[in-house]
């Protein structure tokens, strides 16, 4: 499965640790979301780039109340 995800300006909390809500959708085209708690790029690559991009944030194009605890891997 492939899936193409934008951060958004939605933080919860997963199991005590901080975690952005990232939406998206699979190349199916079936809307997702991510609680994403790290994200990292290697040192080689443009940092510069990728912090500025991480910055570009949206807001959350639904509510984000709470996930069921079996949706969290």
């Amino acid at each position: 499965m492939k899936i193409t995800i934008q951060n958004t300006t939605k933080l919860v909390e997963v199991n005590g640790v901080p975690a952005r809500v990232w939406e998206g959708k699979t190349d199916s085209g079936i809307a997702v979301q991510c609680l994403v708690t790290r994200i990292a790029a290697p040192k080689t690559d443009n940092l510069a780039q990728f912090e500025a991009e991480l910055k570009e944030q949206a807001p959350p194009s639904a509510e984000v109340a709470a996930f069921p605890m079996r949706m969290i891997i």
